[in-house]
């Protein structure tokens, strides 16, 4: 019987969506290179390299969740990596607002769903770069409206998260040509536990929280933040 998700500690929400990421270790990614996970793995560790925010370290490492969580309520469809590019399914919003189920914060999960309109971005302004896509990019880039407009570039320039949206893009692909092995994904988990924790923190301050945390969750935010159980 499957727990709502709801009803879950932070603790038990962390462990099932790295369980989720586990099981991305039995699928290839699109590119047919690596894993799910080998790739989720390696482009977090190229946002933790460049020393951004928590939250941005993320969002790459869950980028791809949406192809292993489970389907929409009410419906029976999924998406395997081994599906062609034609696929109508939007897994990246898929995943994103799966992860808002979970508690997560906002900017995270704007960044899960940012890789179309980051991708459409870099093969606006960068010559050539569509032709350095793999042919199942290619395709998907072209379903998805293919390169930005002069405009539409413009305008997506005034994203205030434009920089870590094509950050992103950036690191995905690099993952896929890097050489570096990975750190495992334990590495991640302190930071998704912290960083739900404080996403309830900021919520029971404005009164909107729905979880309960269990006394060794209290006990770590107090450690890890500061945060003492009278302060929520």
């Amino acid at each position: 019987m499957t727990t709502s998700t709801s009803t879950m500690t932070p603790e038990q929400r962390v462990i099932t969506v790295f369980k989720l990421l586990e099981n991305g270790s039995k699928k290839q990614h699109i590119d047919g290179k690596m894993t799910q996970l080998d790739q989720a793995l390696h482009v977090a560790q190229l946002a933790k390299k460049d020393g951004v925010d928590p939250e941005t370290v993320l969002a790459a490492l869950f980028q791809d969740i949406g192809h292993v969580c489970p389907p929409p309520e009410g419906s029976t469809e999924t998406v395997d990596e081994d599906e062609d590019a034609s696929s109508a399914f939007d897994y990246r919003m898929h995943g994103a607002n799966y992860l808002r189920s979970l508690g997560f914060p906002k900017k995270m999960c704007e960044l899960v769903e940012s890789d179309v309109m980051g991708r459409r971005y870099m093969a606006a302004i960068i010559p050539m770069y569509e032709e350095s896509l793999s042919s199942t990019s290619k395709e998907s880039l072209k379903l998805q409206g293919g390169s930005l407009s002069s405009t539409e570039a413009r305008e997506f320039e005034k994203d205030p998260l434009f920089k870590e949206k094509v950050k992103l893009v950036q690191w995905n692909d690099a993952a896929k040509v890097t050489e570096d092995k990975p750190s495992a994904l334990d590495t991640y988990r302190g930071i998704a536990f912290g960083t739900l924790a404080m996403e309830y923190y900021n919520q029971q301050r404005s009164s909107q929280a729905n979880m309960e945390l269990t006394k060794d969750e209290l006990a770590q935010l107090d450690k890890e933040y500061g945060i003492k159980e009278e302060d929520l």
